[in-house]
C-alpha cells in the first residue's frame, strides 16, 4: 500500500523513523514541601511527531522523488494551517501538519549526476532523495 499525504502520494519506500521515539503520556515529577514526590500523568492528546526518511547508501537510494513531485509537496507542506490526513502503509491514519521549527519540514537533495556532483540546473525530471518528511499530529 502506498503512502499518501491527502491526495499526494508520497514514496513507498519512506521509512517512519521516530516511531518509537515518542511517549503518549505526559509526566511530570515534582518534590512537595514535605520532600514528598508529586507524580502527574495524562495522556496526550495530539503532538506526535512523524519523520518519514528516505535513506541511501551512495548506490542505492530510498524515498526517491522527481523535482516536479517534490515542488509540489513543498507547495502543500508550506501552507500555513494546513491540516492533512496521512495515511501509511499499513492503513493507519495520522491526522497532521507540517512542522516548521529546525529545518522545516522537507529535507531533499538531489541525486547526483557523477558520484557526488548535484546538477546546477535540475529539470523537472531530475530525481532527489527525499531525506525527511517533518510532520506532527493535531
Amino acid at each position: 500500500m502506498a503512502i499518501t499525504l491527502g491526495a499526494f502520494v508520497l514514496p513507498a519506500t519512506m521509512v517512519w523513523e521516530d516511531e518509537f521515539a515518542w511517549s503518549p503520556v505526559a509526566q511530570t515529577i515534582e518534590y512537595g514541601l514535605t520532600g514528598s514526590q508529586i507524580i502527574d500523568e495524562a495522556v496526550k492528546q495530539a503532538g506526535r511527531p512523524i519523520t518519514l526518511i528516505g535513506q541511501s547508501d551512495g548506490n542505492h537510494h530510498t524515498g526517491g522523488i522527481q523535482r516536479a513531485d517534490l515542488l509540489t509537496l513543498r507547495t502543500t507542506l508550506y501552507v500555513v494551517g494546513a491540516i492533512h490526513t496521512l495515511t501509511l502503509h499499513d492503513a493507519r491514519t495520522f491526522t497532521v501538519t507540517s512542522v516548521h521549527g529546525g529545518e522545516g519540514p522537507i529535507t531533499a537533495v538531489p541525486l547526483p549526476v557523477f558520484g557526488s556532483i548535484w546538477p546546477a540546473n535540475p529539470q523537472s525530471t531530475r530525481w532527489y532523495l527525499l531525506r525527511a518528511i517533518r510532520l506532527i499530529t493535531v
